[in-house]
């Protein structure tokens, strides 16, 4: 069975701020107040998503939220017209405006957990979508996650797409971003890694920020995608880099196929966790960046591991991360080591410019779902949601017109936002073609 990993990226929605809303990272909260440029974001994600594609990968998009989200303000008891709605959320309580404003959909590793059909049970590929439940501007994102699924993965005999987890804390799940599927080879039952940052029993815990992902809810997940339990590892992440500002998983840790890149103190237990791998996998490559080399503030600040590894067209493996990567000297040293270590498959090293993303504290890892999709789910999936030449060309002007290029905190209250978000997602809608309900505000009393 031929198998191929697609990556669908999030692109950025035209309220794209800085509102630094994400405690516990560290490029939120530092860049919080400044004016963002929603227009530049969302083309620095359509670059990478080209350079992806030109160098043969299966990629897709993933279309923004509706921002504001109206019918959350107003289960929260606002009234009136949309207008008004917004206007009396700006005027007593800015707060949960800016909470129903925030862009963070544009990160899709937080949208869902995904499974292929290679692992699961019934032979369909999984996904769980993220419940967010941690921060309040994206515990309303879950159900609009699972009708974006569903609406680009619609076949129910090849696809099959779960609600959120019960919103709880103690079930509180970030999706792929603390999840990893390492496998032997492309086409090889794959073994999934969860990574979880409090357990639930009065375990090891962060002092200073909270740990977003659950043992249960990664454990409910592996049910879910009715994945084999001798092929699920979980493993807790080091407490300490939490509160140095690894709020994910993937801002410590980075794989695919059979290579784990990952910093030495990522886990608690780290080497009983590699010798588990190595068991399950025989050619798993694990490629250690030590704290001599990349301190953890420098490996946050840079997002060495919030990269991609895909498959080099010559062979091996690719590493693609921000453009911070290169203006450091450590973590660009650290680099050159890996690409010329003969031991692991990591050939060649490349940066993207990311820095309106970067800014709100999301690289190149977070911007992307990873699919595995055999021959026949690539034709199954709709079509309108790959990546394709016009479709690049259609999107870059879409968005060098629809998106603003500066946005403060205090346009949120623009009354004028609402409607050109709107024109702008109705166009998206069609470049798309993902019909005429898709957004709120399309649908009859939406």
């Amino acid at each position: 069975m031929t198998t191929r990993e697609a990556n669908f990226d999030g692109l950025v929605g035209p309220t794209h701020n800085y509102a630094g809303l994400s405690t516990g990272n560290v490029a939120s909260i530092s860049n919080r107040g400044a004016a963002s440029n929603p227009r530049e974001a969302a083309l620095q994600g359509l670059a990478k998503m080209k350079a992806l594609s030109d160098l043969g990968l299966l990629q897709g998009v993933l279309p923004p939220h509706e921002r504001p989200n109206v019918a959350w303000l107003r289960s929260l008891g606002f009234r009136g017209t949309d207008t008004q709605v917004v206007a009396a959320a700006g005027a007593s309580a800015p707060e949960l405006l800016v909470a129903a404003s925030s862009a963070s959909p544009m990160w899709t590793a937080n949208a869902a957990t995904v499974a292929p059909p290679l692992d699961t049970a019934d032979g369909r590929v999984h996904f769980t979508a993220a419940n967010l439940v941690a921060k309040l501007h994206r515990s309303h994102e879950a159900a609009h996650s699972a009708r974006t699924l569903r609406r680009i993965f619609g076949d129910p005999t090849r696809f099959a797409v779960h609600d959120g987890l019960p919103s709880h804390p103690d079930l509180g799940d970030e999706g792929a971003a603390n999840h990893t599927r390492l496998a032997e080879s492309p086409s090889s039952a794959g073994v999934h890694l969860f990574v979880y940052g409090r357990d639930g029993h009065g375990g090891p815990a962060p002092t200073r920020y909270p740990a977003r992902q659950t043992r249960a809810a990664s454990s409910a997940i592996a049910r879910l995608h009715r994945l084999d339990p001798s092929r699920v590892v979980f493993a807790q992440q080091n407490p300490q880099v939490i509160d140095a500002g690894v709020f994910h998983n993937d801002v410590i840790a980075v794989g695919t196929d059979h290579v784990l890149l990952y910093h030495e103190d990522a886990f608690i237990d780290g080497p009983v966790l590699i010798e588990r791998l190595q068991e399950l996998i025989p050619a798993f490559v694990p490629v250690r960046v030590s704290r001599d080399s990349v301190p953890v503030p420098i490996a946050v600040s840079t997002y060495l591991f919030n990269s991609q590894l895909v498959r080099h067209p010559d062979g091996g493996l690719l590493f693609i991360g921000p453009i911070e990567c290169a203006e450091s000297a450590e973590v660009a040293a650290e680099l050159d080591r890996i690409v010329g270590d003969p031991s692991n498959p990591i050939r060649e090293a490349r940066t993207l410019d990311l820095r309106q993303s970067m800014r709100n504290g999301g690289g190149p890892a977070c911007l992307r779902l990873r699919v595995v999709l055999t021959d026949d789910e690539v034709d199954a999936v709709h079509e309108g949601a790959w990546l394709t030449s016009a479709r690049y060309e259609a999107l870059r002007e879409l968005v060098s017109t629809s998106w603003r290029d500066r946005l403060a905190a205090d346009d949120l209250r623009d009354p004028a936002l609402i409607d050109e978000t709107r024109t702008a997602l109705e166009g998206l809608t069609r470049v798309l073609a993902l019909g005429d309900d898709f957004y709120p505000f399309q649908q009859v009393g939406g």
